[in-house]
């Protein structure tokens, strides 16, 4: 018999005696009980179970339904936003690097990777932004101003009602109180999305387009304009 096919008779003899050793029997090492916990799923349905017995399942889901429709009707004020003490303007230039190539479905190349590319030359801002403190009367009155002025900048000044040519973006307040106390739409910059993107720090502010850019201004209130 050759040496090779020895070896592998070797090979197959550790493999067929392997099992053996394993499957050895070691005893008992102490005394054994059955597993006393009960389970999961039957604990978490009986309390389900007597929580809605007992009615503590409807309270829960009032006082959660509650917080909701608060936190829709008065979302948290964005952190860190205070009234303009002085008017300041600045350019927001939307342009960004493409960081890898972008492909369509069939793999044609629609942007390469380092390429420049600025949304405003594809999809102008339609609408202006104004951002306020909604609970500020002044800024209210100054943002419904800017309404009417961003109504005659727009083509076809006229056509439509000036909600649609300027968005009052609230930073405070409820939007949905002034929904129905004004019939016009309010948004609500949420977790300060926008005005950290735009890097507004003060209240009111507008944001239009200009060209390629977008102009961003902080306007100070007269002090007797306050509330």
């Amino acid at each position: 018999m050759s040496y090779p096919l020895l070896a592998r008779l070797g090979v197959l003899a550790l493999g067929l005696t392997a099992p053996l050793a394993q499957a050895k029997d070691y005893g008992k090492a102490g005394p054994t009980w059955r597993i006393a916990e009960p389970d999961l799923l039957e604990v978490i349905r009986a309390r389900l179970g007597a929580a809605q017995s007992s009615g503590e399942w409807a309270r829960l889901n009032r006082r959660y339904a509650a917080l909701a429709e608060q936190q829709v009707s008065r979302p948290r004020p964005v952190a860190g936003i205070t009234p303009a003490r002085e008017s300041r303007q600045w350019d927001y230039d939307p342009t960004i690097t493409i960081a890898d190539d972008i492909h369509d479905a069939r793999g044609r190349l629609i942007a390469a990777k380092g390429q420049r590319f600025n949304p405003l030359d594809h999809l102008p801002l339609g609408h202006e932004l104004a951002f306020i403190d909604g609970d500020s009367e002044a800024q209210m009155r100054w943002a419904l101003e800017q309404g009417q002025e961003a109504q005659g900048r727009k083509p076809g000044a006229g056509q439509g009602p000036s909600s649609d040519r300027l968005w009052i973006v609230m930073v405070k307040g409820s939007p949905m109180e002034k929904m129905k106390a004004l019939r016009r739409r309010f948004y609500f910059d949420q977790a300060g999305e926008l005005t950290s993107r735009f890097g507004i720090e003060h209240t009111p502010a507008l944001v239009r387009q200009k060209g390629r850019v977008l102009a961003v201004s902080e306007t100070a209130i007269p002090e007797e304009a306050r509330p």
